[in-house]
């Protein structure tokens, strides 16, 4: 991790902000502005710095969803130049995962880089006294709003990592905590989420900062309280906390509307040349094996007739094959290079609330899936109401409304079920975790 923390990374992201502002310009990278920050941190530094959050946030957004996409078995990740999307992560015969390649370092690195700079900032917060220049409910939204962002990044490097762990105490990059297991990791990402709570329950009216149109309709502490919440949820689910998925879903977003099943919070991508665009589109004209996704056959052929979900794949004229791997359906889930791409959203919450549901109340279980299947223009549940069918059901259901959102690997994962994920090749197998990076020198 050390080699992706440091100053110069975290102000690189800064000058490349998405934020609609100006952006000061920095005259050394390496040395004086940081002193500046931690001596009068400004207003209109604050609106720069959060924007380097939310750049570096969607920093390797694409290869750490093809890390799950394709361990997953949503789709092939089909590349003339890079053999191992087929190869390693498919876990052909012979190979392994690489604990010092592209696909591990490249989102791992990434991830940590966003922890980091958000405790810059924090520390900057912490350090000095703003009174002037922000009231004590601004300072206190700021820290909610970023100790939230940690918690997410943090888990995202868990969702690849899982039994290996990641690193909780990276506050000062010259003398890191260590590795935490799955368990506590995901315990103190809660805990983090719980700090970042109250922090935004204390925060008053509004930020003092503005947020990307990703963020319409939660860009306030109160609102974005209720996105803490979400997450929050997420992270119970993972460690099988039910009873604290629903309180946390009570206090989330969570509409149980079909009308409602896109509102959230979303990376933004734009054309601007300081921009980043949606790593997950691909024109499906002219579309070839030397750069395509292309949907694992069984994504279409278990659908049931109907179904409006089948609308994030498109069938092409001829398939496109390569390494022993053949479809004819390319993956469509966003349409343009500036589409968005769900951070949480509420089709996501009602799923939640469904498995959270399944011992306690098979009948509120059936409910919620039923919202879902009606939107996707799909019958009324009708089978049987016992925990393992409802199982069955509920993880169907999250198989096509989530697809392609990072969601498919970790939830077969999660019950167990990895066993039961397609093999294409008789010599692949379907790995369960990433290696810890070499960078990492444990």
């Amino acid at each position: 991790m050390k080699t992706y923390i440091y100053k110069l990374i975290f102000f690189a992201s800064i000058v490349a902000t998405i934020a609609s502002c100006e952006v000061q310009d920095f005259n050394d990278l390496n040395n004086a502005e940081v002193d500046a920050f931690e001596e009068n941190l400004t207003r209109g530094d604050l609106q720069d710095l959060v924007g380097g959050i939310l750049y570096s946030s969607r920093v390797r957004l694409g290869t750490y969803f093809d890390d799950c996409g394709v361990i997953g078995r949503e789709y092939y990740r089909f590349s003339g130049s890079e053999p191992r999307f087929t190869g390693d992560l498919l876990g052909r015969e012979g190979l392994t995962l690489d604990n010092n390649t592209f696909y591990i370092t490249g989102p791992w690195g990434a991830r940590y880089r966003t922890v980091k700079n958000a405790n810059l900032i924090l520390s900057f917060i912490e350090g000095q006294d703003l009174s002037a220049q922000f009231s004590a409910a601004e300072l206190s939204a700021t820290k909610g709003f970023l100790k939230t962002f940690k918690a997410y990044e943090l888990l995202l490097n868990l969702n690849l990592t899982d039994d290996n762990g990641i690193r909780l105490d990276v506050e000062d990059e010259n003398n890191l905590g260590p590795f935490v297991s799955k368990s506590a990791a995901l315990a103190g990402i809660r805990s983090l989420l719980e700090e970042g709570a109250n922090d935004l329950s204390g925060g008053g009216a509004s930020f003092p900062f503005v947020l990307t149109t990703g963020f319409s309709g939660f860009d306030t502490p109160a609102s974005f309280l209720q996105v803490n919440k979400a997450i929050s949820a997420r992270v119970a689910a993972y460690q099988g906390d039910y009873p604290a998925v629903l309180n946390f879903l009570n206090d989330s977003f969570l509409e149980l509307n079909g009308s409602a099943l896109n509102t959230g919070i979303f990376y933004n991508f734009s054309l601007d040349q300081t921009d980043i665009i949606n790593p997950l589109f691909q024109a499906i004209e002219g579309l070839t094996a030397a750069n395509a996704r292309i949907a694992q056959p069984l994504f279409v052929a278990d659908a049931e007739s109907g179904d409006t979900r089948l609308s994030k794949v498109v069938e092409l004229s001829e398939p496109i094959s390569q390494d022993d791997l053949s479809g004819n359906f390319a993956l469509f889930r966003y349409e343009t290079n500036v589409d968005d791409i769900p951070i949480i959203r509420n089709e996501e919450l009602i799923l939640l609330y469904a498995e959270a549901n399944i011992n306690s109340n098979p009948g509120e279980t059936v409910n919620a899936l039923n919202i879902i299947r009606n939107s996707a223009g799909l019958d009324p549940y009708t089978g049987a109401t016992d925990p393992t069918s409802l199982t069955d059901e509920m993880l169907n259901q999250r198989r096509y409304s989530l697809y392609a959102e990072g969601h498919r690997w970790i939830d077969m994962r999660r019950f167990g079920r990895l066993g039961e994920l397609p093999i294409d090749r008789p010599e692949d197998d379907v790995f369960s975790k990433f290696p810890i990076p070499l960078t990492e020198n444990q």
